[in-house]
């Protein structure tokens, strides 16, 4: 039997754990180097997390060219829409009965006293007038300083896309649901997106929690991008609140998570864990730099 094969199947078993309770299969994706969460079944497979990410470039791509958002030569040869966030985040998949990939939403998370250049908005926004790219910038750094403040991962949504078949399904309003559902397990967050107002995506944004970014005390208001050719409006979330009517959803989709498939490229060990790391120095602070050095060697 091929190696993809193999994966086919082992994706079948895998997916099929969840495929009655939440109605279709979800996948998700882990970045590099992903320590242990309290999320889902996670198996290190580089080259099935290559291809499913490939799949959702793909996705990505065909649909941000059927909606004019991008020209043909922003594509690989072989159809993909590569951006730099891709290889460092969490993505979260819709997978249908053959096993393709029909939406896809990418979960980025910061670590703790990220500055500003180095957020993805701070690129999105490089040809807006100086003022507005200002006023964004402040409002993100108080974001930013909050999520810290509370301990949470400040994370940037992207790369959403639902495949045409399922656009008058629940499936969008599912995946923003997950994503709450994924924060809070993840620890928590403040999240914000650069959200179009094509296929009233930003308005589904606003229906489970979203909020417009706010500087001094007015919303930022919405803004043309000449990258995607369309009108964009920057939300923000906090996942200690999403829409109350959907708390229900998010608590079953918690419960769903620890059965999803989790893909990772690589894992790193739990003794490995950088709160075991933490916890480990602790112990051994007393002890003098070599004994402790000695100690992280061996608990490779």
């Amino acid at each position: 039997m091929s190696d993809h094969s193999l994966q086919e199947d082992f994706l079948v078993v895998l997916s099929s754990r969840t495929e009655n309770r939440l109605g279709r299969d979800f996948v998700v994706l882990a970045p590099p180097q992903a320590g242990p969460t309290q999320i889902g079944q996670m198996e290190e497979d580089p080259t099935l997390h290559r291809r499913l990410l490939a799949d959702s470039q793909r996705l990505r791509g065909r649909i941000y060219l059927q909606d004019g958002a991008i020209r043909e030569d922003a594509l690989t040869l072989d159809g993909r829409h590569i951006q730099p966030a891709d290889d460092r985040s969490w993505h979260l998949l819709t997978i249908d009965r053959e096993r393709q990939v029909t939406a896809c939403i990418r979960y980025l998370a910061h670590p703790a006293g990220i500055s500003y250049s180095d957020l993805e908005v701070s690129r999105a926004i490089l040809h807006q007038p100086p003022p507005f790219e200002e006023r964004v910038r402040r409002s993100v750094q108080a974001e930013v300083a909050k999520s810290n403040a509370l301990g949470f991962s400040y994370v940037e949504l992207g790369g959403w896309v639902v495949g045409e078949e399922l656009r008058c399904s629940t499936e969008a309003i599912r995946m923003l649901l997950m994503m709450y559902s994924l924060s809070q397990l993840l620890g928590g967050a403040i999240a914000l997106s650069t959200a179009t107002t094509r296929h009233n995506s930003s308005s589904i944004l606003r229906r489970t929690g979203g909020k417009s970014l706010m500087e001094s005390g007015s919303e930022l208001a919405p803004y043309y991008d000449p990258n995607y050719n369309c009108e964009m409006e920057m939300l923000t979330f906090d996942s200690r609140s999403p829409n109350p009517r959907y708390t229900g959803w998010i608590r079953e989709f918690q419960v769903a998570l620890l059965q999803i498939p989790v893909i990772a490229p690589s894992i790193i060990p739990a003794d490995f864990s950088l709160l075991n790391l933490h916890r480990a120095i602790e112990r051994l602070e007393d002890q003098g730099t070599e004994r402790v050095t000695d100690s992280l060697v061996a608990s490779r």
